[in-house]
């Protein structure tokens, strides 16, 4: 079975069978299955308690605190003049099979952009990627807009990382996607995460018993 690399690097993932039925993901799923195929696997082929880490905890305080101050800031740090901003904003498409909330949403003459809070020390990873990738096609769904590019803000290094939506991160977005469905629907266990170290902190590590 693919993993999560493989999808990311381009290899061939198996269809959907077509008399699959559409599973409405989370955005923040594309996410987690990035980071490691295994959480989508617990979350939704056999379901499991799920025990929220200190990190966790941590790092949902430090983001609705950023969110209060971000509020009063400008926009320079994303290379914006001006903008009207939207918080917590939710978007559903039954087309894309997604729904979430994001944490930001600018709109300009120009554009609209998506923005992602991140309290990582890792600075952006591919999983933030595509997570926001994910998010500028829902907002493209719904607002009736092309989304050129979004950004994630990493909180503790203070920088805001742009992601550039193009149809190559579109496609392989779709394709993390189908990867997803794929996965739920033959209810195969995956190949956990290749780098180990994402083990530690995870909310799913005692059900892992090659961890």
């Amino acid at each position: 079975m693919s993993t999560a690399e493989d999808v990311i690097s381009g290899k061939d993932v198996l269809p959907v069978p077509a008399q699959a039925p559409q599973i409405m993901f989370r955005v923040s799923d594309v996410r987690q299955y990035v980071y490691c195929p295994r959480i989508i696997y617990y979350n939704y082929v056999i379901p499991v308690p799920r025990h929220k880490t200190v990190k966790m905890e941590s790092g949902q305080a430090s983001h609705q605190d950023f969110a209060e101050m971000e509020k009063r800031r400008t926009l320079a740090k994303y290379g914006l003049d001006s903008g009207r901003r939207e918080f917590s904003v939710y978007l559903e498409s039954p087309r894309l099979g997604l729904s979430g909330i994001l944490d930001m949403l600018i709109s300009t003459d120009q554009g609209i952009y998506p923005v992602e809070f991140k309290n990582t020390s890792g600075g952006m990873g591919l999983h933030h990627k595509y997570q926001l990738a994910a998010y500028a096609m829902l907002v493209e769904c719904l607002r009736r807009r092309p989304v050129r590019q979004g950004f994630v803000y990493v909180l503790p290094v203070k920088r805001a990382f742009t992601v550039v939506v193009d149809d190559a991160v579109r496609q392989h977005t779709k394709r993390i996607l189908s990867s997803m469905r794929n996965l739920v629907q033959r209810g195969l266990i995956p190949p956990r995460t290749r780098s180990g170290g994402r083990c530690r902190d995870c909310e799913f590590r005692n059900y892992c018993g090659d961890a």
